[in-house]
């Protein structure tokens, strides 16, 4: 058997997350669909991770296994033919046979835009907000997250995760044009731990709370103290990092 592994870019406008489901258009399940037709046989594909309804990629990670001899290059231009436009496969390669997307994965990093004011050419890419946001104390609070932290405060509590702990290795507010931009790298996301820290962090741009608030948060792990959880539409999932390289779009 083989051990091949895609690189994958997608608009998740239009898709109930990354994950397989019973009922709702998935980007697992429309990669897996032309995969088989592809090979001809049922092909299991494992993800970097679970993106949520609405979450885009520019650097998504898939591993699957096949006996088929298929070479990489033809792979690559056969399965974006048969891929829906709002799916791309940038790279495909052979990997060793213990490669696995999920757990091989040393580092993440993820990015989240806000847009001041309406949006148009980008409105499915950004979070549109009217309301006047201070840059500064926002990039103060995101400099409090770097370091091993538990970040309870910052999930989803259905279901409280078992391990709670990330460690967060970058977490920078810039401003670009019209649009304030995260970006956080880490060894590990919680489930909406991005979403809820943009979130909390809008409302001290917004002068409601304080930057040391987020301090407080990490170490309450309260979650109902934390903001709410920004819109999915806002982030993406730029690179997953492996012992071998960093894996996008962009670097691809």
């Amino acid at each position: 058997m083989r051990t091949l592994r895609l690189i994958i870019e997608y608009d998740g406008t239009h898709f109930a997350g990354w994950q397989r489901q019973r009922s709702g258009r998935t980007v697992q399940s429309a990669l897996e669909g032309a995969l088989h037709i592809l090979f001809k046989e049922p092909v299991r594909l494992i993800g970097a991770g679970r993106t949520d309804a609405g979450t885009h990629a520019l650097g998504q990670v898939a591993h699957f296994q096949t006996a088929a001899l298929l070479p990489t290059d033809r792979l690559l231009r056969s399965l974006n033919g048969l891929l829906p436009p709002d799916i791309a496969v940038c790279a495909a390669d052979e990997v060793a046979a213990n490669f696995h997307a999920r757990y091989s994965a040393t580092r993440k990093r993820y990015r989240y835009r806000i847009h001041q004011g309406k949006a148009a050419v980008n409105r499915t890419q950004v979070w549109t907000y009217y309301s006047a946001l201070s840059l500064a104390p926002m990039a103060t609070a995101a400099r409090l997250l770097c370091g091993d932290r538990a970040f309870g405060a910052f999930c989803k509590q259905d279901p409280i995760p078992e391990h709670l702990t990330c460690r967060v290795f970058d977490a920078v507010w810039s401003q670009r044009g019209p649009e304030l931009v995260f970006e956080i790298e880490a060894n590990r996301f919680l489930r909406h731990m991005v979403r809820i820290l943009v979130g909390t962090m809008v409302e001290i741009g917004r002068g409601t709370r304080p930057p040391t608030a987020i301090g407080d948060l990490l170490a309450s792990g309260d979650r109902s103290a934390a903001g709410a959880t920004a819109p999915a539409c806002g982030l993406c999932l730029l690179w997953v990092a492996y012992p071998d390289g960093r894996f996008s779009a962009e670097v691809c």
